[in-house]
């Protein structure tokens, strides 16, 4: 069945919509709901340093299967041309061929998890994606997250900065994160090998790290870590946003901006896990296609001059990729 959205009268409170069917889920529920209002509340106040006035509209929405979502987006402002922040608690049985593919067991779920992705206006401010999430299938449950930098114009200090916040995370959580693991993990997984080209600068990755019900401590270290991302992400993030903003924008580099943002296009469109997994479970379309920009293109076979700052934006992007772990 295809989720609905609901008009504003007959549209229930989030609270209502994102409900769990036991304490441990609604308690992960409320995680990315914080990590989803701190970071709005952030993203609005540097919309406001910028002059703007634009502001996240919410969108509750019901998936008919069991569960649903709250959807959160700005448009059209002074720093984030476009921006996301999505939260969604759903739950039910899965199609058998997908269950199969998924590391828990059976084809009940419950998944939450907190996905957002930010599209400035200013090419020299770089688009940013982040997601955490806590699945279950079966008897069994994991963890899954992460985030990376998808930059138009290279700057070695900015990449520095952003690994250096995730690094940071990691270190704080040495049981449950390992930053090196997780960065090559990144580095393979938002890949277009069909460009043999990084999305980006990269940061960190993790997917299927079982959370062990029978293990309270180690349940309470992944939830940690888990919550504490969101707080990371704007340490990662906000810094390089600010120091960039205000740099003058040219109608090529607009152009060259518009160029990139179809390469993002393609990877979350053929390469996404996040957004096959949210297909398949009968998630709604358009809290899932949050993540495309506003406006892209594709250019024909095309190639910046040697010896530009678009030039020397490919040559990062197309560094070496890390070997699969043993």
């Amino acid at each position: 069945m295809v989720p609905k959205r609901l008009t504003l009268a007959a549209m229930p409170s989030a609270a209502e919509t994102l409900k769990g069917t036991d304490a441990f889920q609604d308690r992960m529920i409320g995680v990315v709901r914080s990590i989803q209002d701190e970071i709005i509340g952030a993203l609005e106040t540097m919309e406001g340093e910028c002059g703007g006035n634009a502001r996240f509209k919410s969108d509750v929405w019901e998936r008919p299967d069991g569960g649903g979502g709250l959807t959160r987006v700005l448009s059209g402002g002074v720093f984030l041309e476009k921006a996301g922040v999505s939260v969604s608690a759903v739950h039910g049985e899965l199609d058998t061929e997908f269950a199969a593919h998924l590391p828990g067991d059976g084809a009940s779920f419950f998944a939450t998890g907190v996905s957002l992705v930010l599209h400035p206006y200013s090419p020299h401010v770089p688009t940013a994606h982040a997601n955490f999430r806590y699945i279950e299938q079966g008897g069994k449950a994991w963890i899954g997250g992460g985030g990376d930098l998808t930059p138009y114009y290279f700057h070695a200090d900015d990449k520095e900065h952003f690994h250096g916040a995730w690094r940071e995370l990691c270190a704080r959580h040495p049981d449950v994160a390992d930053y090196e693991r997780f960065r090559d993990w990144c580095e393979r997984y938002f890949h277009l090998g069909h460009r043999a080209e990084h999305r980006g600068v990269g940061g960190i990755f993790f997917d299927n790290l079982f959370v062990s019900e029978k293990d309270e401590a180690h349940r309470e270290k992944a939830v940690a870590f888990l919550s504490e991302g969101g707080r990371a992400f704007l340490e990662a993030y906000a810094p390089i946003a600010r120091r960039r903003l205000h740099e003058p924008v040219t109608p090529e580099q607009r152009d060259w901006q518009e160029i990139r943002r179809g390469r993002y296009v393609e990877f979350n469109l053929v390469h996404d896990r996040g957004t096959a997994f949210g297909l398949k479970t009968g998630g709604r379309t358009e809290s899932i296609l949050m993540s495309l920009p506003p406006r892209a293109k594709w250019v024909y076979d095309h190639e910046p001059e040697p010896g530009t700052p678009e030039a020397a934006l490919l040559e990062e992007l197309r560094r070496p990729v890390p070997e699969e772990e043993s």
